[in-house]
């Protein structure tokens, strides 16, 4: 298959990521069909022109009808609904999702897959602290990142269809990683911080701190409002590599802790550099 104008894409979980692709799918005249528990969320995404339609039960024609299926379930979710629904989908479908680990769904999801249907895992590296398909925008896309992993199971064709779906969501850059070694990275640079956030939030039980607050506080803990739900899970699924990346850290933050106790000022000065040398390969290109 190709993605054109023509394709049947069917979203599975209409909450903000979900409805932030049928947003930007459906305003370039993609056709989008969505299956998700709530009729409130239905009624909002039809109302809005982010689908066609949808059904609030995994409806085995609309299923079947579809070319390319993304879903954006949790993990686990996303696991039993395969495990509960795939047989319906038909051969030639091609599949995608928008989970935020790899490894312990990729190749279990792969087993599950009815004949002639490929999975080809994607992450979009977006988001927003609240959720909700009425939250859903595709603005979130823009500057951002979308990371492709595939395994060895997985076509070229399919490969550069996932790749096209990256583009023509608006991220910025489009990259490809092995699962292993997305778990790895998003271990750090996603699950680590916000732990981070989280601990921040909880470390200091003084009262009215909101009111004495700069932006710098503001800015590091903007992800600490958290939907324990989801982010549990993605702890869980990815706890070697997240504890892993604790404990690098506990160990460079002991270092400057360590310093500061000893007044070693080059030491600190040191790892100040360090890090401003490496945020500024950060800053987003305007």
């Amino acid at each position: 298959m190709k993605l054109t104008k023509e394709t049947k894409i069917l979203i599975v979980g209409l909450g903000l990521i979900g409805g932030s692709y049928a947003m930007a799918l459906s305003k370039q005249g993609y056709k989008v069909r969505a299956i998700t528990t709530s009729q409130k969320s239905i009624d909002y995404a039809v109302e809005n022109k982010l689908i066609e339609f949808g059904r609030i039960m995994p409806d085995p024609q609309l299923i079947s009808d579809s070319n390319l299926i993304i879903f954006a379930l949790y993990p686990l979710t996303f696991l039993k609904w395969m495990q509960q629904y795939g047989h319906y989908i038909s051969k030639g479908t091609l599949i995608t999702d928008v989970t935020g680990v790899k490894v312990s769904i990729i190749y279990e999801i792969e087993s599950l897959l009815p004949e002639g249907v490929e999975f080809i895992a994607a992450h979009p590296m977006a988001g927003r602290e609240v959720y909700g398909v009425e939250n859903a925008t595709d603005e979130i896309f823009k500057n951002a990142n979308y990371i492709v992993t595939p395994t060895e199971k997985n076509s070229s064709q399919a490969i550069e269809i996932c790749e096209q779906l990256g583009h023509v969501l608006g991220f910025a850059s489009v990259s490809r990683l092995s699962p292993e070694e997305h778990d790895d990275i998003i271990g750090f640079l996603s699950q680590l911080t916000h732990c981070i956030a989280v601990s921040l939030m909880t470390c200091n039980d003084s009262p009215h701190l909101e009111y004495y607050t700069g932006d710098s506080f503001r800015d590091l803990t903007r992800i600490a409002k958290i939907n324990d739900t989801m982010w549990v899970e993605l702890f869980m699924l990815n706890k070697e590599n997240l504890i892993k990346h604790m404990e690098k850290f506990e160990t460079e933050f002991a270092k400057l802790k360590q310093a500061l106790q000893n007044d070693d000022i080059e030491t600190i000065r040191k790892i100040m550099g360090k890090s401003t040398e490496r945020r500024s390969r950060f800053d987003k290109q305007k």
